[in-house]
This record gives structure tokens, sequence and C-alpha cells, in this order.
């Protein structure tokens, strides 16, 4: 794969394929609290009306202006989204006892498609799908079998990617759920399209979900230039690791 500029001649031996992977997935906090805050959250979210006050809790603790349904306020060995050091709350998306936060969409509610396009340009003429749609699984179910399992899709992150809650701790996880275009890049070939040459870059989140995190194409990364999602709604959970 080349990138760069090129001369006359040159660029007419260049193919452009837009690749775009759209679908379900969100941005989600891990947030570790105190067996406290668990023993107060856990049954607010497990044996109420639902999540909801937890969800009212994590959007408005910035500013303390809650609409609270089922409970009327928040004891403060509860409150994990207070900096104590500060005398503040944080939004949840900076929560100080999170140790981690992914966004990207799930593998499982991904489709793919690429295009093969003129250029390289954002108004690119298109030419002709080369892939409509394809789930993300499909894929790396079809490319499996053809190689007889010689190309896998999927690659794991690097080590050290994702942090994992420790045997008895404590989560609390917010999610903004969303759905659109959560990836897009445009390549530039000089050969025709090769979908074996595609990596997935999957990982597990601390909740089991597998969620993608970057694409490579004939080994390199692929800089993502096409986020463009919706807010479909929050939730939130809380477990003892």
């Amino acid at each position: 794969m080349s990138s760069g500029n090129v001369s006359s001649n040159q660029q007419d031996t260049l193919h452009y394929y837009r690749i775009t992977i759209a679908g379900y997935g969100g941005e989600t906090a891990y947030i570790k609290v105190s067996k406290k805050a668990y023993e107060f959250w856990n049954p607010v979210i497990e044996e109420g009306d639902g999540d909801g006050d937890a969800v009212e809790y994590c959007l408005s603790a910035e500013n303390g202006d809650f609409e609270f349904e089922d409970i009327t306020e928040v004891p403060l060995e509860a409150q994990f989204l207070l900096n104590d050091e500060e005398g503040y709350s944080t939004a949840w998306y900076d929560a100080p006892g999170e140790f981690a936060h992914i966004w990207g969409a799930a593998v499982d509610h991904a489709w793919v498609t690429v295009e093969k396009i003129d250029s390289s340009e954002f108004d690119a003429t298109h030419i002709e799908d080369v892939i409509d749609g394809e789930d993300l699984t499909d894929i790396y179910q079809r490319v499996g079998d053809e190689t007889n399992w010689e190309t896998e899709l999927f690659e794991e992150p690097e080590e050290g990617t994702v942090t994992y809650p420790q045997s008895g701790d404590y989560v609390f996880q917010f999610i903004s759920a969303e759905k659109g275009t959560f990836f897009e890049s445009t390549i530039e070939t000089k050969s025709l399209f090769d979908p074996n040459k595609l990596r997935f870059v999957v990982g597990e989140a601390p909740s089991g979900e597998d969620t993608l995190f970057s694409v490579k194409y004939d080994g390199e990364d692929l800089e993502n230039n096409g986020e463009d999602t919706s807010g479909k709604g929050y939730s939130a959970y809380i477990w003892e690791q």
C-alpha cells in the first residue's frame, strides 16, 4: 500500500477504496467503586425499577441537579463521581475510579462496506461496491473458510490496551449506546482490493463484549476519518468481579 504524492503516470495505476464500518456500539466507562457504593447501587439497579436513578446520577452529578424516581439522595460513600481531593463531582466519562474507557462498534452488531472510488478525495465518485454491508463476523468466517483458516482477520490488541478488574473488585459500568458509522478510511493500492489483507483489531471489554478497536490493511494501521454516530440511550450496571 502506498500513500503521498505520486506522478501522473503512477496515478493511473492506483486503485482507491473506502472502507466503512457501521452498526451499534458506544462509549463505555468502567469505574472501580467501593464496597459501600456497590451495596447502595446494586439494589437500586437490580431490585428497583431499573437503572434509571443510576443513569440520572451519572448524567447529573457534575451539576448536582438530580431528578430521581425511586431514591431521594445518594449518600456520600456512594458518590463515586466525587473527586475528594478537588471537592467536586466529575462527569461520568472522567470518573476518579475509572480503569477502562472504551469506544467502538460491537463486533456482533457491525457491518462492513468497501467501495471502489475514483480518488482519495472526500467527494470521490463511487465506482462499485466490493463488499456491500456484510456482517463483520460473516467476513471473518468467510475468509477463514476460504483459506482453511490460514488467514484469520481478527487480531488481538496490544497487551495493556485494556485494563481488566481483579477478583473482588466492585465495578460500575456506564454505557452511552450509539448507532452509526464507527470507522471510515480510504486506502490507495496498486493492486485490486484483497479482503485477505484486512485485519480487524478486536478486544474483549471488561464486561466480556468483543469490541472493534482499529482496522489494518496490508499490515498498515488505517486512520479513522469517519466517526459519525448518534446516541441511542444510556444504561448502567454494577457487579462484583
